[in-house]
């Protein structure tokens, strides 16, 4: 291992087990060094598996595998561990994706992605790019696109990579990959978001959408709802949830004010957090979460409301915090 102040005098690093005056420098072994490199690439690796899959426990799986395949792989396979890296994930994403697709057209009503716990929370997961290609909205309009559609796109537009870079990762050329790219694009368009909303608009209104819901006032709420708003509510079959999506100010409205109480327990608690990247509510039952929400907003309304009840996708949320929230 090199001293940095030597090599920036232009002198000679020195190398492992060379003496200094800080003593002998440790050398790290074949698999320290693997396990090294591995690590110092892990935040993209997840965060690219995350945003492709859209479950945390399907990411860290493809992060475990992409490992496996690290270790094993020679000396000749990485000339770029970096590349390496990500071309494999990426791959392994998109068949995982493949057979997914599959199994959620036999998925129990409306599917949503995983809920991510970001910001300060204790279970966050360290990722690159916590924005809004992590909200749900975003996730949401990415399940319309093929998964090789869906790893263009990311790699693309999320992560910035060149035509080049994506045609390599990809085995594609570069013009088939501004194809697919084109094509996303048009898949998604219509309700991508266009507008950028500030972290403290959308405190704002979910504070207002709590307060009015819980003081039961009707024209309070849907003078926060767009006209045509969305929910979405997610149980998987093993929890109470909507099977379809819910359209429009008044059925949203009236939901919140009549069906809500069927959808949750009584007597649970509500914590404000941070979910994939945005302002959410968390609500507890007997110290277990068992429900998060959070929303899309667009020129000062809510646009779609996202409601996770499924129990295997709220392992990860930790239990009731033992400070008020």
């Amino acid at each position: 291992m090199g001293d940095d102040r030597d090599a920036k005098k232009g002198e000679p690093a020195l190398s492992a087990g060379t003496q200094s005056d800080a003593g002998p420098q440790p050398q790290m072994s074949g698999k320290q060094e693997a396990l090294a490199a591995f690590d110092e690439h892990h935040r993209l690796l997840f965060s690219i598996a995350y945003r492709m899959l859209g479950t945390r426990a399907d990411a860290e799986d493809m992060v475990q595998e992409t490992f496996l395949r690290w270790q094993k792989a020679s000396d000749t396979e990485i000339r770029d561990p970096r590349a390496f890296l990500v071309t494999v994930i990426t791959r392994l994403c998109i068949n995982q994706l493949q057979s997914a697709r599959v199994k959620r057209e036999q998925y129990f009503g409306q599917w949503l992605p995983e809920p991510l716990p970001t910001g300060a929370s204790p279970e966050a997961i360290p990722m690159t790019g916590i924005d809004g290609s992590l909200s749900m909205a975003f996730l949401m309009l990415l399940e319309r696109l093929t998964p090789m559609e869906r790893a263009v796109f990311l790699l693309r537009e999320v992560f910035e990579y060149q035509y080049a870079e994506i045609a390599r990762t990809l085995g594609q050329s570069e013009a088939n990959c501004r194809q697919i790219l084109r094509r996303a694009k048009q898949h998604i368009a219509k309700d991508r978001p266009r507008f950028v909303v500030s972290r403290e608009q959308q405190e704002k209104l979910l504070q207002r959408f709590l307060e009015t819901s819980a003081q039961g006032d009707m024209q309070g709420l849907l003078a926060l709802l767009s006209e045509d708003v969305v929910l979405y509510t997610d149980g998987g079959g093993k929890a109470t949830a909507v099977p379809n999506p819910i359209y429009g100010a008044e059925r949203v409205g009236r939901f919140f004010f009549g069906a809500r109480e069927k959808l949750m327990p009584k007597e649970f608690v509500r914590c404000l957090t941070e979910i994939n990247g945005q302002p959410a509510v968390v609500a507890y039952h007997q110290g277990r979460a068992v429900g998060v929400l959070t929303m899309d907003v667009a020129k000062g309304r809510i646009r779609n409301i996202y409601i996770v009840r499924n129990p295997d996708k709220l392992r990860k949320i930790q239990g009731l915090p033992s400070a008020p929230c």
